[in-house]
């Protein structure tokens, strides 16, 4: 293939951080961005290049290779649609949805096309996850604790359940998704919120959220999130089996065994630029290290949903297994 041609839907701050990345790939261009703010769509084609366009269908009849979709939650559907029905392969950033039935909507779409996708759970490219695997090969964990505790980001639309889904599903869903890669399914979930929304205007999402994880292999674990604080605190997991601590964050790896404690760094805006990068490979042909295509994302928003729905209704949430027949919300709930 010639360069891979890309055009991103959505020109925010996540959008701004792709197309950053993008062009700097010598086999990438960019060839527009469309926004429902026209002016931020041309101002990220000024400094990144290609055109801004007026809607998806004129980005889609430029004839992109891929398309980005880097839009906020409550915004995915449409977008996808369109890129699904051209027929063009997608990159979605996380999360997929606000909802489960619109990215089951998706992802049944995207199976019937069998489209080439990616999702951005860029955590999946950290360097040190071959470590904890090999650590891990031959010792079943036992209990995972994992925490985003964070503020609340400079978005209006954020602090509003029916617009971002809440801290579990718009921030803490890179924890979750990285404890399904490494722990495994999640079978039930209880979970709590203080009711409490941050001091934000609009705000109805709570402010602090704690939940307990059963999981398919008899492993336990918990999940805390919060947005209360005026930085970003932690967000990573702790990783516990038999005569074996891990503590894993975007910038590194504690271990603690046997041998004593030693610590492995790792560069996060290296595993920002592998998503990337192997999704690109994977449209020209050249690569096939997608790690979250839309299908495995979708597990991830079932869980992030579970959590959210058992803290709001106070009840334990049975998720059932993807391949067994589901009901409309995706999960059983036990009173």
């Amino acid at each position: 293939m010639r360069n891979c041609r890309v055009g991103l839907v959505g020109a925010g701050g996540v959008a701004q951080r792709h197309a950053r990345v993008l062009t700097d790939f010598d086999d990438v261009e960019l060839i527009g961005v469309t926004d429902v703010a026209p002016e931020a769509a041309t101002a990220l084609a000024t400094r990144y290049g290609g055109r801004a366009y007026g809607d998806v269908a004129e980005l889609l009849a430029a004839g992109p290779d891929a398309v980005y979709v880097c839009v906020p939650p409550f915004a995915h559907g449409p977008a996808e649609e369109a890129v699904i029905d051209a027929g063009v392969p997608m990159f979605v950033e996380k999360p997929v949805a606000v909802d489960l039935s619109t990215a089951e909507r998706i992802a049944d779409l995207i199976a019937q096309r069998g489209l080439l996708t990616a999702v951005g759970h860029h955590w999946r490219y950290l360097s040190v996850l071959d470590q904890v695997r090999e650590l891990l090969a031959d010792r079943p964990v036992r209990m995972v604790s994992g925490a985003w505790l964070d503020k609340v980001p400079p978005v209006a639309w954020w602090a509003r359940r029916d617009r971002s889904g809440g801290p579990v599903v718009e921030q803490a869903a890179h924890v979750l998704d990285l404890i399904r890669a490494l722990v495994g399914e999640v079978t039930e979930v209880t979970a709590y919120g203080n009711g409490t929304p941050p001091p934000v205007d609009g705000a109805d999402i709570d402010s602090v959220t704690t939940a307990a994880l059963r999981f398919a292999n008899g492993a336990v674990g918990t999940l805390s999130a919060a947005c209360v604080l005026g930085w970003k605190h932690r967000a990573g997991l702790e990783i516990l089996a038999d005569g074996l601590a891990l503590s894993l964050r975007e910038d590194g790896l504690l271990i603690r065994d046997a041998d004593g404690e030693r610590h492995v760094p790792a560069d996060p805006e290296a595993a920002r630029v592998a998503v990337d990068r192997a999704f690109v490979d994977a449209v020209r042909g050249v690569g096939d290290d997608v790690r979250v295509p839309y299908a495995e994302a979708l597990g991830t928003q079932r869980l992030a949903l579970a959590v959210a729905d058992s803290a709001r209704s106070g009840r334990t949430v049975r998720l059932v297994p993807a391949a067994a027949p589901m009901l409309s919300s995706g999960v059983t709930v036990n009173a």
